[in-house]
């Protein structure tokens, strides 16, 4: 129940939101707006089995490092996208800003499966990061503020996971596109962008059932709007569910909203409120996105060039080495919930730095293959997947709401500007050297770094289990 006093709203609607039992309503969320992890998926691995594709006379005879430059290019776009694109989403709205990006992303991945050269190729590959990047910042937003608190652990680390659902999409169809048996691959490898396109059309029909943030328009004086979607929401879960609902927490939050907010209040927020938690994010994000990044964009180059695996078949180890992904998180999602935030994800960066140190040694005393290198890879990231994946689950529900959106713009970008975009490069020209003691120690330095962001975590994570985001984090129009 919403009163108004004279500028000012006390409420009741945050909690509200947060009492409710899960329905097939949050399955709309997690389908309509989850989506997006696995486009972004989709898109790396499709330029991750294509690279040798696309070094050959069949592809555009890019260089080594013209092929991961290109992953540069799609993180370079994802970066500015977030920024640009989050600030509109703190100003505008989550749900405008997630169907604009959307359709932002759609267009720009035709566009490049129509590319000539390796600058038209980095270019489009530059506009459909920047609809991604845009993506996350909206779409990280709205999913906590919609999702219980009770399960937003669960809802985000598995949803974040799905990423690798688009990574075992596109490592299975990448075989038939690119092995020369069914389609010539200097064509294959062109329909592959057809695939996020098709995925997102459809994607874009879900997404109009999805409604504003109701958190969103309190901050922006729309109290009545936000009270008719949450009664529509408790209304559509009972029905769902044949029970009433508990009564409404005897809980409230008193917001003005006439205190203006902006990216300046972003800055000062994360750096003179909460100088730690901008810290830890930061941390957590770089290390695993450094890891990721380094091994993921350069797995075809890899198993390539240190262990001779045919440019069609790249796809078979990519599948196993995704499905180990996606089982980590959606298996240990459930205790960030439970055993908490701060020892679960301090427990996989530390555990995937070890394994990651471990494979490294074996593959320099030549005790591993195309097969068991991808199996070590597998088992390593089922702890690093879901660490990653609370990552971005840190960043999006420690920061004010009125600054959440533009908070995670900034941390992704830094983060997968040092940590991404940085690594694929430098991931080329040692993969180029072919010297397996180059990459070997390339390799350690991630591990290294994913176990620095371990013990960050423990030092300065913060317990936000189960806790409503206006617990966490006071808004700042919090009267």
């Amino acid at each position: 129940m919403a009163v108004t006093a004279a500028t000012k709203i006390t409420t009741d609607v945050p909690f509200r939101l947060d009492r409710l039992p899960w329905a097939k309503w949050h399955w709309l969320i997690v389908i309509g707006l989850g989506i997006t992890w696995i486009l972004d998926g989709l898109e790396v691995t499709i330029v991750g089995t294509i690279g040798p594709t696309l070094t050959s006379k069949q592809g555009l005879n890019l260089s080594d490092v013209q092929a991961t430059g290109a992953g540069t290019a799609y993180l370079i776009g994802a970066c500015v996208g977030a920024i640009v694109f989050g600030i509109l989403t703190d100003r505008l709205g989550r749900k405008k800003l997630f169907l604009i990006t959307l359709s932002w992303y759609l267009v720009s991945t035709v566009l490049t499966a129509f590319a000539w050269d390796f600058w038209s190729f980095a270019f489009f590959r530059m506009l459909a990061g920047a609809g991604i990047g845009g993506e996350y910042s909206a779409v990280n937003s709205a999913i906590d503020e919609l999702i219980p608190s009770s399960r937003r652990g669960v809802a985000d680390i598995a949803i974040n996971g799905s990423w690798w659902i688009g990574t075992l999409v596109g490592s299975a169809l990448s075989i038939p596109l690119l092995d020369g048996r069914f389609i010539p691959p200097s064509l294959g490898w062109r329909l592959a962008f057809g695939l996020g396109a098709i995925l997102a059309v459809a994607v874009l029909f879900i997404r109009q059932g999805i409604p504003e943030s109701p958190r969103w328009l309190l901050t922006h004086g729309r109290h009545d709007e936000a009270e008719k979607i949450v009664q529509s929401i408790e209304h559509e879960v009972e029905a769902e569910t044949g029970r009433k609902l508990p009564p409404p927490p005897e809980k409230t939050i008193t917001i003005d909203p006439t205190r203006r907010h902006g990216p300046i209040d972003t800055v000062v927020t994360m750096v003179k409120t909460y100088p730690k938690r901008t810290v830890l994010v930061m941390t957590l994000m770089i290390t695993q996105a450094f890891l990721y990044n380094a091994v993921f964009f350069t797995q075809g180059l890899t198993l390539a060039t240190f262990f001779k695996v045919a440019p069609g078949d790249v796809g078979l180890y990519t599948m196993p080495f995704a499905v180990g992904n996606f089982l980590g998180a959606l298996t240990l999602a459930h205790f960030f919930d439970t055993v908490g935030r701060k020892k679960m994800i301090a427990g996989c960066y530390l555990i995937s730095g070890v394994l990651m140190v471990l494979s490294t040694v074996i593959f320099l005393r030549g005790g591993l293959n195309a097969a068991t290198i991808t199996l070590w890879w597998s088992v390593m990231f089922f702890f690093a997947s879901a660490g990653a994946s609370a990552a971005y689950l840190t960043v999006s529900e420690i920061f004010p709401l009125e600054t959440r959106a533009t908070a995670i713009a900034f941390v992704y970008a830094v983060g997968t500007l040092a940590g991404g975009a940085v690594a694929p490069l430098i991931y080329g020209k040692l993969i180029a050297t072919k010297d397996p003691h180059m990459i070997a120690m390339g390799w350690i330095a991630g591990a290294a770094l994913m176990m620095i962001g371990g013990i960050v975590e423990l030092v300065l994570g913060v317990d936000a289990e189960r806790k409503s985001l206006e617990d966490v984090a006071s808004p700042l129009t919090a009267a």
